[in-house]
């Protein structure tokens, strides 16, 4: 490997690396005003200022059918922790703390989103 390689290879890395670490940051720091609103079968179950936690707690949610989801909510940030169902996107998705994705468990019909704060545009649309 050549020098010219070795110092786009380190740039490149370096870049990635720290386009990881802002989005890592900006999922952690929730915007003042951010509300997550938790709904299931269209309906508003729960809405929590995200700012004002100040301590992790969870939120079960039964459904029909035996259908369970476990919402875990902590300082800025909420996900479903646990659910019966049995494609597991939603808890893989992991958490979420901006309007740019809301978490879906479509067999339970169980929607995430959040609202409000500074940065409410989708980064995709700019």
């Amino acid at each position: 490997m050549n020098r010219r390689t070795a110092a786009l290879s380190a740039a490149l890395a370096l870049a990635v690396l720290l386009c990881a670490g802002f989005l890592l940051w900006r999922q952690s720091h929730a915007q003042p005003g951010t509300t997550a609103q938790i709904y299931q079968f269209g309906e508003l179950v729960e809405e929590i200022p995200l700012d004002q936690v100040t301590e992790s707690y969870t939120i079960p949610l039964e459904g029909e059918d035996g259908a369970e989801n476990v919402i875990e909510v902590a300082p800025g940030r909420i996900r479903v922790r646990r659910a019966n169902c049995p494609d597991q996107v939603c808890v893989r998705q992991g958490w979420i703390s901006d309007s740019s994705v809301p978490v879906v468990c479509l067999p339970h019909q169980v929607v995430i989103q959040i609202t409000g704060g500074e940065g409410d545009v989708d980064a995709a649309a700019g």
